[in-house]
C-alpha cells in the first residue's frame, strides 16, 4: 500500500496562456469588458485589439485598464512594444476570440482580406481561432453571411451560434453575442488544458435521485450534483468525449457534454445498463438512493391523525452491475460518502463490486461533502491511496482524472 500526501495548487485554469480578443464594431461589443475581466480571472494573460468602429462602442482605455496591456487599433502604431505588432501577437497567442464578429470583419477574413490590425493579425495565426458572430437578424440569415461562416468552418475556425432573442434593432431572432460565460467555455476548452484525454469516451453520473412517494413527496439526499459536473467540465477540457447523467440539480448542462436527466435510480440504471459498454472510464459521482418506496401512490397520500410507514425496497446497485458486467480494458470509479471508518468501508467497495476505485470523503469534515464548492478526498484502489488536501472541487476533479490516466498508462 502507498500512502501519498501533497498539495495541489487548483484553479487559475488559463495561467501561463494568452489569449488574444479581437473586438469588432458591434452593438455588442461593451459586453466584452466582461468577458475579458473573466479571462483575466483565470489567470489569462490577455490582449485586445479593436477595429476602428469598435471605440465607437467601448473605450480602448477599458480593456487597457484590465489587461494591463496596450489596446491595439492602429495598424501602423509606432509607440507599440513590438517591431511586428500583428506578426508578434499572433505568435504569442494560444487561442483567438473574435466577438462580437459583424458580417463585414467575418466576410474579410473568409476571402483572405487583411487590410487593419485585427484582420492582419487573424490571418498571420496559427492558433485555434473562435468567432462568435453576432448582427442582426436578416444579416446574419443572408445567404452570403453564412456562406463565409462555411468557408471559415472548413479553414478550421470554430463558429459559435449565435444565441436568439430581442436584438438592439428591436427584432427577434438569431444574431445575439452569446453570454459571455458561453465565451469563455469555448476558450476554456481550447486552452485551459492539455488534451491528454482525446479519444477516450466518458460517463459521469451527478446529483441526487428522487424516488416517489405520491405525486407531491419523494425521497432524496442533499447532493448538489457540484463534484459530478466539476468532473464532467474538467474531462471536456481536456479532450474527452463526455456523457453526464444527472439527478435534478440548480446547475446548467455541461456545454460540450452530452447531458442526460433522470429523475429515480431507476432511470439512472436504465441509462447505465444500455450504454456503460460504450465507455473506456465510468465515473460514478451520483448521490443514488439505496431504496425507494416498495408502492407509490398515484393519488396524493392525505395526512391521518397516526403515525404513517413507509415500506422500503432495494433500487438496483448501479456500479455492482456495471462491475460484474464490464468489457475489458474499462475504468471504473466510484464516489464514497462516508461519516465513520471511511478507508475500510470505501476499500471493502473497491472489491465487493469489482471496482478499479473509489473517491472517498468524510461527510463531517468541514469544506467536503454536499453543497460546497471545495472538497477533501481520498482516492483509493487496490494497492495505492492518495490523500488530497482541501482544494475546490474544480481541482479534486483534476487530480482524479490524473490519477485515473496513470493508472490507465496514459500519464
Amino acid at each position: 500500500m502507498i500512502t501519498v500526501e501533497f498539495r495541489v495548487r487548483d484553479g487559475c485554469m488559463l495561467k501561463g496562456k494568452t489569449v488574444l480578443v479581437c473586438v469588432t464594431g458591434g452593438i455588442a461589443s461593451y459586453k466584452m469588458a466582461n468577458c475579458v475581466s473573466m479571462l483575466i480571472k483565470q489567470h489569462a494573460d490577455v490582449y485586445v485589439i479593436m477595429t476602428k468602429n469598435a471605440v465607437n462602442f467601448i473605450n480602448p482605455i477599458t480593456f487597457e485598464t484590465l489587461t494591463s496591456h496596450k489596446c491595439i487599433v492602429d495598424t501602423f502604431d509606432r509607440n507599440f512594444q513590438f517591431n511586428v505588432a500583428h506578426v508578434a501577437l499572433a505568435k504569442k497567442a494560444d487561442v483567438c476570440l473574435i466577438s462580437p464578429a459583424t458580417a463585414n470583419v467575418i466576410g474579410k477574413i473568409a476571402n483572405g482580406i487583411a487590410d487593419d490590425m485585427l484582420t492582419t493579425t487573424v490571418m498571420a495565426c496559427t492558433c485555434k481561432v473562435i468567432i462568435a458572430p453576432a448582427m442582426n437578424t436578416a444579416m446574419y440569415r443572408n445567404p452570403i453571411v453564412q456562406d463565409n461562416i462555411s468557408k471559415l468552418k472548413r479553414f478550421g475556425y470554430e463558429v459559435i451560434t449565435p444565441a436568439s432573442g430581442y436584438l438592439a434593432c428591436g427584432d427577434n431572432g438569431e444574431g445575439k453575442m452569446p453570454p459571455e460565460e458561453e465565451l469563455v467555455d469555448y476558450v476554456l476548452k481550447e486552452a485551459a488544458y492539455k488534451k491528454d484525454m482525446a479519444g477516450l469516451k466518458v460517463i459521469v453520473s451527478a446529483g441526487p435521485t428522487q424516488e416517489a412517494i405520491d405525486p407531491v413527496r419523494y425521497i432524496t439526499n442533499h447532493s448538489t450534483g457540484k463534484m459530478g459536473y466539476e468532473l464532467a467540465k474538467a474531462a471536456v477540457r481536456r479532450g474527452a468525449d463526455v456523457t453526464l447523467v444527472s439527478g435534478k440539480t440548480s446547475l446548467p448542462p455541461v456545454r460540450f457534454a452530452e447531458n442526460i436527466s433522470i429523475t429515480s435510480a431507476q432511470d439512472m440504471f436504465d441509462v447505465f445498463k444500455s450504454r456503460f459498454k460504450d465507455y473506456d472510464i465510468i465515473i460514478k459521482a451520483a448521490a443514488v438512493a439505496d431504496y425507494k418506496p416498495s408502492h407509490a401512490s398515484d393519488e396524493k397520500i392525505k395526512k391521518k391523525d397516526d403515525d404513517m410507514n413507509i415500506e422500503l425496497t432495494r433500487n438496483p446497485d448501479i456500479i455492482k452491475y456495471m462491475g460484474e458486467n464490464r468489457r475489458d480494458g474499462q475504468f471504473i470509479c466510484g464516489f464514497s460518502m462516508e461519516t465513520q471508518n471511511m478507508i475500510e468501508n470505501s476499500r471493502a467497495k473497491i472489491n465487493k463490486k469489482n471496482i478499479d476505485m473509489i473517491v472517498a470523503n468524510n461527510l463531517k469534515q468541514a469544506g467536503a461533502g454536499f453543497g460546497t464548492d471545495t472538497n477533501i478526498v481520498t482516492i483509493i484502489t487496490n494497492d495505492e491511496m492518495l490523500q488530497l488536501e482541501k482544494m475546490s472541487k474544480e481541482g479534486v476533479s483534476n487530480e482524479i482524472l490524473t490519477f485515473i490516466l496513470k493508472r490507465l498508462g496514459r500519464s
